[in-house]
C-alpha cells in the first residue's frame, strides 16, 4: 500500500488586492495515471484554476490593463467582444473590477451555464441567430461586433483573433510560469487551438528556454485553421471557422485533429483516472495525447495545458442525453 505523508502548506500567503491579482500562478501537475504504460513524463498546466475558470482570464486582464496604462481604454470605454464563453467571463470580471461597460456577442451554442454567469457578472448579451456560410456562427458574430463598434460610443473591440496582446498575455503568463515550474527539459508542448494566441504565446516563451521543443497543436475536426474542410462542430472553445490573423503556422511542428466524440471520451478519462473535471478542449487534448504518446520514446517529457474547468459542461460533455444526441448527429453527417 502506498504511504502518504501530510505536510503543512507554507508561509508567505499574501492578501490579494482584488480578484485580478488572483489570475495566474496556476499549478503544473504530473499526470501519473492518465497514460501509465507510456513511460512518458506528462505534465499539465491547470489553467482551469484561474478565478474565472479558464486560461482566458489572462488575456482579459492583460489587454484591459495594458489599455488602461496606454490610454486606449478609459472609464468611458465600452468593451465589445465575440466569444463562446470563457473570454467573455474573464472580460466581464475585469470590466466589473475596473468599472467598464462590456457587451458580449454570443451564439446559440454557448452553454446555459456560461450564459448565466455572464449575465450575473453584468455583461450585456448580444446573441446572433443566423449561422454563417460555413454552418457555424463565428463569422456572424464578427459581423455583429463590427456593427456594434460603429454604433456604440467609445467602443473598443478586444479582437482576440488579431490582437497581439492576446499571445503576449500567455507569453508573460503561462509560458513564463511553465519555464519556472518545470524541473527539467521539455521535449513536447501540446496545446489546443482556437485563436492560436495561447499556443503561440506559451510556445514562444518555452522555446526560448528549450529550443529543441516540438509544438503540437490540437485542433477540432471541422476547424479550418490548418486548411482542413469546414464541418459542423458542437463543442465550443476549440477550433475556428476562420483562420486567425495571429496564426503563424511555421511555429507549429505537428497538428492532431480530434472530433467531438473523442473529446467527450477524453474528458471522461481525465476525470476517471486523474480526478480532474475539465472542459471539452481538455478532453480534446487527452484524446490527442492518446494518439501522440505511443509514437514517443519512454524518456520523453511532455507538457500540456488544460484550458478550462468542467462544471460549465455539465449540460453538454457530462450530460448523457447531450452526448447521445451528439453521436446521432455525427452518424447522420
Amino acid at each position: 500500500m502506498q504511504k502518504y505523508t501530510s505536510q503543512l502548506v507554507s508561509t508567505s500567503i499574501r492578501v490579494a488586492d482584488s480578484i485580478m491579482d488572483c489570475v495566474g500562478n496556476t499549478p503544473l501537475v504530473r499526470l501519473r495515471s492518465l497514460f501509465p504504460d507510456s513511460g512518458v513524463s506528462l505534465y499539465a498546466k491547470l489553467e482551469l484554476m484561474n478565478p474565472g475558470g479558464s486560461m482566458k482570464d489572462r488575456p482579459a486582464r492583460y489587454i484591459i490593463e495594458q489599455g488602461l496604462c496606454d490610454g486606449t481604454i478609459n472609464q468611458h470605454t465600452h468593451l465589445i467582444e465575440s466569444t463562446s464563453g470563457n473570454l467573455g467571463i474573464g472580460l466581464a470580471i475585469a470590466a466589473k473590477r475596473y468599472g467598464l461597460k462590456f457587451t458580449c456577442v454570443v451564439d446559440p451554442k454557448i452553454t446555459k451555464t456560461n450564459l448565466r454567469i455572464l449575465t450575473y457578472l453584468g455583461a450585456n448579451i448580444d446573441m446572433v441567430q443566423e449561422p454563417d456560410e460555413q454552418g457555424g456562427y463565428l463569422q456572424t458574430r464578427i459581423r455583429r461586433v463590427r456593427e456594434l463598434v460603429q454604433t456604440i460610443p467609445n467602443a473598443y473591440w478586444i479582437n482576440q483573433y488579431a490582437n497581439p496582446l492576446n499571445w503576449q498575455a500567455h507569453y508573460h503568463g503561462a509560458g513564463s510560469e511553465i519555464v519556472k515550474q518545470i524541473d527539467g527539459p521539455i521535449d513536447y508542448l501540446v496545446c489546443a487551438v482556437s485563436t492560436t494566441g495561447s499556443i503561440l504565446g506559451i510556445s514562444r516563451r518555452v522555446r526560448e528556454a528549450f529550443p529543441q521543443v516540438k509544438v503540437v497543436a490540437v485542433d477540432a475536426v471541422g476547424s479550418v485553421i490548418f486548411g482542413t474542410p469546414s464541418l459542423p462542430r458542437e463543442l465550443p472553445g476549440i477550433g475556428a471557422s476562420r483562420v486567425p490573423e495571429l496564426f503563424s503556422p511555421d511555429e507549429i511542428d505537428q497538428v492532431i485533429h480530434v472530433d467531438d466524440r473523442e473529446s467527450v471520451t477524453g474528458c471522461l478519462a481525465l476525470l476517471e483516472r486523474e480526478g480532474i473535471l475539465a472542459g471539452g478542449s481538455s478532453g480534446s487534448i487527452v484524446a490527442a495525447l492518446g494518439k501522440l504518446l505511443p509514437t514517443l520514446s519512454p524518456s520523453t517529457r511532455v507538457v500540456t495545458v488544460f484550458p478550462d474547468r468542467g462544471e460549465r459542461y455539465l449540460d453538454s460533455v457530462y450530460n448523457e442525453e447531450w452526448v447521445q444526441k451528439l453521436l446521432r448527429l455525427q452518424v447522420s453527417i
